[in-house]
């Protein structure tokens, strides 16, 4: 069965392109050279974009407040010092550590003192679209064997790295639709997936969207799954900065919530966060 975005889905597909954080970044104290605080930086940030696509933004308006020694070094963000994994989607952090709260989003960039243990370098730009693109290919693997993103060519990747480092939504779709075909099934072998829990690692588990029953499994189904413990505790589930309901089915989110790198990303909060 060939996979065709309806009207009303492109219209979802679409809004979730477009959902921008308003980001307030402020310059670390430690590293500023100058008598008085350079203004703080305000940009709207794609939430289906990473950081580091942003930063040379950040490093112009900082760069008279930074000693030579400095301009180099690998710039990072903290929230309320936690310090941001730049691999992970915009959107993801902040739904993962702001709880929603708190426009614009007040965070903290330092050149100075990398978190080492907390944080992976980002050595270039080309570093985030590796990670992208291997994030895409393993998402393909868990939904078709791996077997689309192989029959692509070389210029089908570039344009969905380009899309999405353009903020074009034609452009990228033109070929991400191809990755979210289901086949004569109706559906993936496995959801993609990444569960987030404030300070854990996230977790991955293999899930099928359809029961051996033919029943077609929920959200509900997945938390039941791979955090039985934490379902009673009232903490909140936000995909793309929504509460979907837990009988939504998961192959629907995975089709139409599904962060450009082809993962679903589920941030679980805890009471006080959420």
């Amino acid at each position: 069965m060939k996979y065709r975005v309806m009207a009303d889905d492109r219209e979802i597909l679409r809004e979730l392109w477009e959902g921008r954080v308003p980001v307030c970044i402020q310059l670390a104290s430690e590293d500023c050279n100058t008598m008085s605080a350079p203004d703080p930086y305000y940009l709207m940030v794609p939430r289906q974009s990473y950081f580091p696509l942003v930063m040379e933004k950040v490093r112009k308006h900082f760069s008279r407040a930074i000693s030579s020694s400095l301009q180099e070094a690998d710039v990072w963000l903290e929230y309320d010092g936690v310090p941001l994994k730049w691999h992970y989607p915009v959107g993801v952090l902040f739904d993962l550590y702001s709880g929603g709260f708190g426009i614009p989003w007040n965070l903290t960039a330092h050149y100075s003192r990398f978190p080492e243990k907390d944080l992976i370098r980002c050595p270039s730009r080309d570093a985030v679209g590796s990670h992208f693109m291997s994030a895409v290919k393993e998402a393909d693997g868990l939904k078709h064997r791996g077997q689309v993103i192989t029959n692509m060519q070389s210029r089908d990747h570039k344009q969905l790295w380009h899309g999405l480092c353009n903020d074009k939504f034609d452009q990228f779709w033109t070929i991400n639709r191809k990755l979210m075909e289901c086949g004569a099934d109706e559906s993936f072998k496995n959801i993609p997936f990444r569960l987030h829990i404030p300070d854990s690692p996230p977790i991955q588990k293999l899930i099928k969207p359809v029961a051996d029953d033919g029943r077609r499994l929920t959200l509900g189904d997945l938390l039941s799954e791979v955090i039985p413990d934490k379902l009673n505790e009232g903490n909140k589930v936000v995909i793309q900065g929504i509460e979907p309901p837990p009988e939504t089915p998961i192959q629907w989110l995975s089709e139409h919530l599904s962060h450009p790198d082809n993962f679903l990303h589920i941030c679980c909060l805890p009471p006080q966060q959420a």
